[in-house]
């Protein structure tokens, strides 16, 4: 037998893909949702076929199960035997057929490679891939430490010193406009994490501290010169000989791609209700982390349901919508507010929504590749949202309204079904009033007789009426976020009605 250990999930980051043509969802058979699926698992049938064995699969003995009725794939040099998931594969049995038979990492990191699929398939778990020997060429290096040797210079490196009550870790990131964003540091129990984002690259400094710490961790950037200083208070004023022990990731600076996520647990604070059926929660990052979320990204939450980690991306909120255009005084850095749909069989929030105040659940580090420059260089900016769509358009109205001055024109189109759906209605009306920039337009495709607005489904006649340039050579960012049927549809729409790929930015996942 074999001794596999996979690797501690996520083997790599992700991201709410920002990108047209996302995966669609397809409607499952009774008896076929995520809960049924971890009661299969669970319920001690073989679902390998093996009988328990776990085996070394050739490339060829791997392309030979490649059926609807005899499936497996290959998922970072794992193989699973995914025929008894095909049924309860939310993207559809055809999605699952791309990968039939073959090295389905690549596809699967395209599509959601922040899903937990070593929890959800460890049942299917046929064995490992077989090592293919290498013929390496005399005197030629292997191409990944010719890259990392040409790209030496440009690696960020640390430093560290110390007083009698400090210590002072400081990173050399060799990159200007560095900012608190790309910021993420966790220290606790000892152990100190700093990671710094530089674009789809991250470098990484984690130890096993030598001696303890408080918990207040400070962090300074010097943002002209990218120099950024992660200071530790000492708990006991002693000299320390070493700043501690290297973990695995340290001192690297690789494709955020291929590093893997990082969750703390954060307590919840307070859950307020938005609408009949969507709610606010208030998480509290830990003491020694810190952690903002930038504009258009979005964390993961982890928890575990019936002994299986289910993982889903979340876009952080404000806490309201600011109409003094200033950053609200409860968005200090401590908090996290998210905006969530609590679905009547929602397995993940139900298991949300149950959870006590003073509960803890894991989160990520941010993730996504939306940036503020898209903003910053256009002079129209449309957003479409979708019932919960709306939530990465609620930091993205604030920064173009308070810190873009080359705006025109910020227009919000609010698809929803009823007028209870409208989230933060009065919020957004009393924006528009304060703002002459600024325009909402609501849309309901399933509105009561008393309903004066607009109706309908996104369409081209709606999107043609609303997505317009305020003047014929204006640059227009176009923003949509709902349910991934409509903003495939949308971004089709907006691409029939002449509108560049460049110009739409969509937020799937």
């Amino acid at each position: 037998m074999l001794n596999v250990t996979p690797s501690a999930f996520p083997a790599s980051g992700s991201q709410q893909r920002a990108a047209a043509g996302g995966r669609s969802k397809v409607p499952l058979k009774p008896g076929r949702s995520l809960m049924d699926w971890i009661r299969l698992t669970k319920s001690g049938k073989d679902l390998t076929g093996l009988k328990g064995r776990l085996i070394e699969v050739t490339e060829d003995e791997l392309s030979k199960h490649n059926k609807k009725e005899d499936c497996w794939i290959c998922i970072r040099g794992f193989v699973y035997n995914v025929t008894p998931y095909m049924e309860y594969h939310p993207g559809g049995e055809d999605e699952l057929m791309k990968a039939a038979g073959t090295d389905g990492t690549d596809l699967f990191d395209q599509v959601h490679r922040w899903v937990n699929y070593e929890s959800m398939l460890k049942e299917c778990l046929v064995g490992r891939m077989a090592v293919k020997p290498i013929a390496a060429l005399k005197g030629v290096l292997p191409e990944k430490r010719v890259l990392a040797s040409s790209a030496k210079d440009l690696s960020p490196s640390y430093d560290w010193f110390q007083t009698d009550s400090l210590i002072t870790i400081v990173i050399y990131t060799k990159q200007k406009d560095m900012n608190a964003d790309l910021v993420i540091v966790d220290c606790q129990d000892k152990q100190l994490r700093g990671e710094i984002i530089m674009d789809d690259h991250s470098y990484l400094v984690e130890v096993d501290l030598d001696h303890a710490v408080s918990e207040d961790v400070a962090v300074n950037i010097a943002e002209k010169v990218g120099k950024v200083e992660i200071i530790l208070n000492k708990k006991d004023n002693i000299h320390w000989k070493m700043l501690g022990q290297p973990c695995e990731g340290h001192n690297t600076f690789i494709k955020r791609t291929d590093r893997g996520l990082f969750y703390r647990k954060c307590k919840l604070v307070s859950k307020t209700e938005v609408t009949h059926d969507t709610k606010l929660f208030c998480l509290m990052l830990p003491k020694g982390t810190h952690l903002r979320v930038p504009t258009g990204q979005h964390i993961y939450l982890k928890h575990i349901i019936a002994g299986t980690e289910v993982v889903k991306p979340y876009t952080p909120v404000l806490p309201f919508l600011p109409l003094d255009f200033q950053e609200p005084p409860c968005h200090d850095g401590v908090h996290l507010y998210l905006m969530i749909k609590i679905y009547s069989h929602g397995l993940f929030t139900q298991a949300l929504d149950h959870l006590q105040i003073g509960d803890c659940i894991s989160v990520s580090n941010p993730e996504g590749n939306f940036k503020k420059s898209q903003v910053q260089t256009s002079e129209d900016l449309l957003l479409l949202a979708g019932g919960t769509g709306f939530t990465p358009m609620v930091k993205l109205l604030n920064f173009a309204l308070t810190e873009v001055s080359c705006l025109r024109t910020v227009k919000l189109i609010f698809f929803n079904k009823t007028e209870d759906d409208i989230l933060w209605r009065n919020q957004l009306e009393q924006l528009a009033l304060k703002d002459e920039r600024f325009e909402v337009q609501f849309i309901l495709s399933q509105p009561s007789k008393d309903w004066v607005g607009k109706q309908g489904k996104i369409s081209p006649s709606l999107l043609s009426e609303f997505v317009k340039r305020s003047r014929r050579d204006s640059k227009v960012l176009i923003c949509i976020c709902g349910p991934t049927p409509f903003t495939e549809q949308g971004v089709q729409y907006l691409k029939d009605l002449g509108y560049s790929q460049e110009e739409i930015h969509a937020f799937t996942a």
